[in-house]
Formats: C-alpha cells, sequence, structure tokens
C-alpha cells in the first residue's frame, strides 16, 4: 500500500491540503520504537541513515560517509501530501520528460513555468546498507520533489497546478549518485526547509511507480537557510522559519542527523547540497 501522510503544520496555519499529524503519528511512533530499541541491543537494526566517526563537524557526521563503521538505512519518512506520484492524484513519474537532472523548468503539455530562486544543486549518493555503506547502489533510481520559493508545490498549489516544476527522476551512476540542479526551496508554515524523495531499486520502478524502496527527507541546515531567506522572493520563509526548529519540526523532531545535508556555497554563486543514504 502506497504511504500519503502529510505534513504536519500548526491548527492555525493549516493548509487547504493538509490532513493533520494523525497520519503521520504512526510513522513517528515506529521511528521513536526502533531508536529505543536500537539503544539496547546492538543486534537490532535502528532505521537511522549512515553516520560517521567523526563527530567533530555536525555537518560533516549528518551526512554519513560511504564505509563508515556505523551504517543503518535511512529513517523512512511521510511523503506529504504533494507526492505527485499518483498516491495522491495526480501521476507525474509516468510523464515523458521526468527523467532529468535540471529540475527547475516545467516539461511537456501547456506546463512552461520556471521555478525563482537561488540556485541549488543536490547530489543525493545511494548506499547500500547491507553492506556497511560500502558499496554505491548503481543503477537504482530517486525521485525528489520540493516547494518552489513561496512554499507552493507544482501540480498541487493554486497557482502552479499546472505547473510540474522542481520534480524529477534519475537513474544513480556507478558511485551511486544523483545530481539534481534547482532552486532552493522556500519555507512554508509548519514546516522545516526540506527536500522529499522516494528511492526505487530501478528507473523502470521509478517511471512505473511501483515497488518505492524507500521515502524520505533532506533537511536544510538554518544557517544557510537564514541567508538565502534574506534575498528577494523569500520574505514570507523568514517569519515561517522564525517560528520552526528542527526539534520542533513534525518530522524531524526525533532525530534529523542523518538526514540534514552539507551545504556550501554562497548567495552569489549558488549552493550545493550532498547527503548519503542508506537502503
Amino acid at each position: 500500500m502506497r504511504r500519503h501522510h502529510d505534513d504536519e503544520v500548526p491548527e492555525d496555519e493549516i493548509h487547504e491540503h493538509d490532513r493533520g499529524l494523525s497520519y503521520d503519528l504512526p510513522v513517528l511512533a515506529r521511528r521513536r520504537m526502533i531508536r529505543l530499541m536500537a539503544g539496547v541491543g546492538a543486534g537490532l537494526v535502528p532505521l537511522v541513515g549512515c553516520t560517521a566517526d567523526d563527530t567533530s563537524s555536525p555537518s560533516a557526521s549528518s551526512a554519513g560517509s560511504a564505509g563508515s563503521a556505523e551504517c543503518v538505512t535511512v529513517p523512512e519518512e511521510t511523503a506529504g501530501p504533494y507526492p505527485g506520484d499518483g498516491s495522491n492524484g495526480v501521476n507525474v513519474l509516468k510523464e515523458s520528460g521526468v527523467v532529468r537532472g535540471d529540475i527547475t523548468r516545467s516539461f511537456g503539455g501547456s506546463a512552461g513555468g520556471t521555478a525563482e530562486g537561488i540556485p541549488l544543486t543536490f547530489t543525493l549518493t545511494v548506499v547500500d546498507a547491507a553492506s556497511g555503506c560500502g558499496t554505491p547502489k548503481r543503477g537504482a533510481a530517486v525521485y525528489v520533489w520540493h516547494c518552489d520559493r513561496e512554499g507552493g508545490y507544482s501540480l498541487y498549489t493554486e497557482g502552479v497546478a499546472d505547473e510540474n516544476y522542481l520534480r524529477g527522476v534519475q537513474e544513480t551512476d556507478d558511485r551511486g549518485e544523483v545530481t539534481f540542479t534547482s532552486v532552493f526551496p522556500g519555507c512554508y508554515p509548519g514546516r522545516w526547509p526540506h527536500i522529499h524523495f522516494e528511492v526505487y531499486g530501478s528507473l523502470q520502478d521509478a517511471t512505473s511507480a511501483t515497488a518505492i524502496t524507500s521515502t524520505s527527507q533532506l533537511a536544510l541546515p538554518k544557517d544557510v537557510c537564514d541567508t538565502v531567506y534574506a534575498t528577494e522572493g523569500y520574505e514570507s520563509s523568514v517569519d515561517n522559519l522564525g517560528r520552526l526548529s528542527l526539534e520542533s519540526d513534525s518530522v524531524f523532531r526525533d532525530g534529523h542527523d542523518q538526514q540534514l545535508a552539507v551545504v556550501k556555497g554562497s548567495v552569489a554563486e549558488g549552493y550545493t547540497a550532498t547527503l548519503t543514504i542508506a537502503v
């Protein structure tokens, strides 16, 4: 059965497409229980991501590293109400043109918009957890999607429902990597800035929207968000982010070390983000 739970927002700021925390509680409760059990028995498999031994730098340890001593699968998260994968209405995965690296523009049909914002190029490295994170998952596929600068989701949000930008699929290369060219997402009420992703066993699985291996989310660091949101076009994100923290976010509050991307760059030159995910 496909998941299509919603992202949580405060009751006084609920969007019309949000359905409430009750949809997410089973996932959150399951993750907390697994974390507790992981601390008791080393033989259990905790539901977190690859981490490095060096914890001197929060950013470095957050992304994980292939072949590190501690390797477990990335946390399962809600796909939210705007997946576009057929689990909640429209299915962009079966459309010609969805396999692409540059997701800033809409494709196909009458859609022709381009998402505006500070450039962001992000690379996800998919590794095999069973191998201790030392083996890249070559030939897997990753579908990504996120909101635009104003916090809207293509295919769903009024004003951009006819667009399909900021969505795309790629097959992992020999290093298990996929790289997407995009824009820095905004921060809408009730959710920490994030990027959704689904991992599939193959490109064929992804483009037929079947057999998801993992569904999770990438979190963006606060210092970078603060810098980006001080620029033109991100005005609404400033107040929204000011009401949030990673510790209070409905998805990341029970642990985000394995989902917090390493981000480098500048407003003038754009940013790059990296994250290693074990499946």
